[in-house]
């Protein structure tokens, strides 16, 4: 069992910066490959960002390429989502997800999620 917790959402303004966290509990966060999806209301989940149980490899969605960075730190059992450069569309509730096989931006790879943390980014 995993259990994650998402903290660092908030209101910032268009072309402002956030870094979103995850912390797992369990010993074998290492294991799981991260992802960050996101949700705005009446719209479905959609993929963000992926990170390896490593770090090694990482995997993004073409409308954040360039402004967020994924990193994790296995010491910390902690997944980080630094979001710079934020525009109103990244306004979304923002879920970490933790998944034990495969690395990928489908929602069915992932075995564990977060309850999520709000973005709103005002124009």
């Amino acid at each position: 069992q995993v259990q994650l917790v998402e903290s660092g959402g908030g209101l910032v303004q268009a072309g402002g910066s956030l870094r979103l966290s995850c912390a797992a509990s369990g010993r074998t966060f290492s294991r799981y490959a991260m992802g960050w999806f996101r949700q705005a209301p009446g719209k479905e989940r959609e993929f963000v960002v992926a990170i390896s149980w490593s770090g090694g490899s990482t995997y993004y969605a073409d409308s954040v390429k360039g402004r967020f960075t994924i990193s994790r730190d296995n010491a910390k059992n902690t997944v980080y989502l630094q979001m710079n450069s934020l525009k109103p569309e990244d306004t979304a509730v923002y879920y970490c997800a933790a998944a034990g096989v495969g690395l990928g931006s489908s929602p069915h790879l992932y075995d564990y999620w977060g309850q999520g943390t709000q973005v709103t980014v005002s124009s």
